[in-house]
């Protein structure tokens, strides 16, 4: 795919963009790479800091593990080679901000040279928390260590021409999603332009300018959010200094984070008003998660002695290792109890591949493989299913059901399936 040409044509007001899909489920990957090689549609994986660095992330997986790993699903799935691209969201020294700033840049230096050496071309730089209890850093000192990063980026890419850079991070640092949005702010022009500028300078000064101009997007905050159990739409009108300001930068867009949820129409306005990476990571292992809770119902009224009690052993996993979720929720006992079954938050993402659950999750699949499930009793729980006499296996409708998130984003972003 060509990026450079779609941002182009975005700039020039055609309605293009592209989702990026960040996540690190099995499952879904799948069902994002069968929708794009049926569609012939580019498509973006990208994976976080916290998921996947040369320590493992909490998937176990560095980025050549996690290169090679998309790679086959994306064979297996038909995805032409060229219309696959991957992404690092959030490099940076996030992953180490409790250890002194010296030794976080260090091992975030590390971390870009295996996610470039592994073969990602979209790397978001992002420098901007503070470590080791230092005072938050400037925008001149954020400006200053990404680049410091873009240049070992630039030195250790197989080929650093085909590199593309996304800066700026007017978002809450990775997975921390909070049920507040009363603070939520609308990045500024002033803050839009300090945030380019700086970095525009650091990386003169650190003597990259050529990856400069390979910088094709901006991360700020254009008015969307979501948190437990609500979701902050998008607002056109609010917008609108922000999106004036980034005409005053050539062939610069924006990219959107936390667009999870956000109303299939508000994703086109986002589109429309040059935001032309949409993330979204929660909502997509949301909806597995609900695929998973409705055969489980199914499963209860076919397969009374063998369940595999998928809900419960998730429950199980979550209580006994609560670190992924104990700090976000809040409030009584049945409260919390729903939270980490049905926040948008989506924490339960974390545990899917817990040995336990995975176990849980193939018996479920095995069940229901062997089952003759009625009709009627798949669209009770899978609404807008067609009257097929074969719904094709609990594979294909928890693929169904992921699909909707995954069309409605290229929809989004102006590919018609």
């Amino acid at each position: 795919m060509n990026i450079a040409e779609m941002i182009a044509r975005n700039r020039t007001g055609e309605w293009i963009g592209l989702p990026s899909f960040c996540t690190a489920n099995q499952q879904v990957l799948e069902a994002i790479l069968d929708f794009a090689a049926e569609n012939n549609f580019p498509v973006l994986i990208e994976a976080t800091c916290n998921q996947v660095n040369q320590d493992g992330g909490y998937t176990g997986m560095t980025p050549a593990d996690f290169a090679s790993w998309v790679a086959q699903l994306a064979s297996d799935a038909g995805v032409r080679k060229d219309l696959l691209l991957l992404g690092g969201d959030h490099l940076g020294p996030n992953p180490w901000r409790n250890e002194p700033i010296e030794i976080a840049m260090q091992k975030a230096e590390k971390m870009i040279r295996c996610y470039v050496e592994a073969g990602f071309q979209k790397i978001h730089l992002d420098a901007s928390m503070a470590c080791g209890g230092e005072p938050r850093p400037s925008f001149a000192e954020v400006a200053r260590r990404a680049a410091q990063l873009c240049k070992v980026a630039e030195k250790y890419a197989p080929d650093p021409s085909k590199l593309i850079y996304v800066i700026g991070t007017e978002v809450p640092v990775p997975g921390g999603e909070t049920d507040d949005m009363a603070d939520l702010q609308i990045t500024t022009p002033e803050r839009l332009g300090e945030t380019i500028a700086t970095h525009k300078a650091a990386f003169t000064d650190a003597s990259v300018e050529e990856a400069w101009e390979r910088v094709v997007s901006v991360v700020t905050q254009p008015g969307v959010d979501f948190s437990h159990s609500s979701v902050h739409q998008f607002q056109p009108e609010a917008a609108k200094e922000l999106v004036e300001a980034i005409n005053l930068y050539q062939r610069l867009t924006f990219e959107g984070h936390s667009t999870d949820y956000q109303p299939t129409t508000c994703l086109v306005q986002l589109v429309k008003r040059h935001v032309f990476f949409l993330k979204v990571g929660p909502e997509l292992t949301f909806r597995f998660r609900e695929a998973i809770f409705s055969m489980a119902e199914i499963e209860d009224r076919f397969c009374p002695n063998t369940k595999s009690k998928i809900v419960e052993v998730l429950d199980e996993a979550m209580i006994q290792t609560p670190e992924h979720w104990m700090g976000y929720y809040a409030g009584s006992q049945q409260e919390v109890a729903l939270q980490r079954h049905f926040s948008l938050s989506d924490r339960i993402r974390y545990y899917w591949q817990e040995p336990t659950v995975q176990d849980a999750v193939n018996k479920l699949f095995a069940n229901l493989s062997t089952a003759e499930v009625p009709i009627g009793l798949s669209t009770q729980f899978f609404g807008g299913l067609e009257f097929l006499k074969d719904s094709g296996g609990p594979g294909n409708l928890a693929a169904a059901h992921i699909h909707k998130a995954v069309s409605r984003y290229y929809q989004a972003c102006g590919f018609v399936a």
